[in-house]
């Protein structure tokens, strides 16, 4: 094909092949869904576009009318998805100026998200409920996650081997494709590479529990496919049952998390503990408890300083 063919190539074909050539098998199958997500947008919204017309203004209004019925950030990933591509053909010759120099990035306003999660009081009528029987189940695995904060995808490639009772902690390195045909993945980012510390009851419980079984493969993974919407139907039955809010096992990574910051443990310590690629992650999910220990402690300094009188 020659150079001017290519220029009035289409931009969705053009952005199609890229994504096939330098995408496909390069990364994980849920990044390469959110290109492919991307990919059907550009169909969509401008499906007779072609490279060489992708100026400023064209590609500006693309990201406009994306961002019509996307958050700010969700046009921002859009927009990152795209520009790779877009780099490319600039570097190609087939698109005379980047059209993403000086792109202003629109969107909805995103509704305010409260966490959900229980208190201490909740948490332990949850776990009095569990029915912890000698054979591994979901409510075992209800009761690591509460302990440990892990991720659902993280808690499903546990294997005995990942527990080292002795210096009673637990080795985050993979997780499990629920979502796909199974098998083990790299964790969400190289911060969730980790060790957790667990207390010595769980130690005591789970050393028990997994005698005997092989070291490599996942503990509460069978053959059969397992789903996040099974785990959380078990977890909402424990949550009816002892009458408590119903949360989902994210909330009890959520719970987790809470429980740690009102106890007073550092955010840093939090943060490393949930596998947060930075301490601004942690801050944002839990900003509204980060503000109420802020408040306890504005009434503790008037206090000390009263005092002082």
């Amino acid at each position: 094909m020659s150079d001017e063919a290519k220029r009035t190539e289409l931009f969705y074909d053009y952005y199609a092949q890229w994504v096939r050539v330098y995408k496909e098998g390069a990364i994980r199958k849920v990044t390469l869904d959110k290109y492919l997500m991307t990919q059907a947008w550009v169909k969509k919204l401008i499906p007779h576009t072609k490279l060489c017309d992708m100026t400023r203004i064209t590609y500006q209004q693309l990201l406009n009318d994306y961002a019509r019925g996307h958050e700010r950030q969700t046009t921002m990933d859009f927009h990152h998805q795209l520009k790779g591509a877009i780099l490319d053909a600039v570097d190609e010759g087939l698109i005379d100026r980047d059209p993403t120099r000086k792109v202003i990035i629109k969107g909805k306003t995103p509704a305010v998200k409260k966490i959900k999660y229980l208190n201490q009081f909740e948490v332990h009528s949850l776990l009095a409920g569990l029915n912890l029987g000698r054979e591994v189940s979901w409510d075992w695995f209800i009761l690591l996650v509460a302990k440990t904060g892990m991720r659902f995808s993280e808690a499903l490639a546990l294997t005995p081997k990942d527990f080292d009772f002795a210096h009673q902690s637990l080795s985050i390195s993979k997780t499990w494709d629920y979502k796909g045909d199974g098998g083990f993945l790299p964790t969400k980012n190289s911060s969730s590479v980790r060790k957790i510390q667990i207390d010595w009851q769980t130690v005591v419980q789970f050393s028990e529990l997994l005698r005997g079984l092989p070291e490599e493969d996942p503990i509460f993974v069978t053959k059969d496919k397992v789903y996040n919407s099974t785990v959380n139907d078990i977890l909402a039955r424990h949550c009816q049952k002892a009458g408590i809010p119903v949360i989902s096992v994210h909330g009890l990574r959520h719970t987790h998390a809470s429980l740690l910051l009102y106890a007073g443990v550092s955010i840093g310590s939090v943060a490393r503990r949930l596998g947060h690629a930075s301490m601004t992650t942690t801050q944002k999910t839990y900003l509204h408890i980060i503000h109420e220990l802020e408040n306890k402690d504005v009434d503790l300094v008037m206090r000390s300083l009263s005092s002082l009188s």
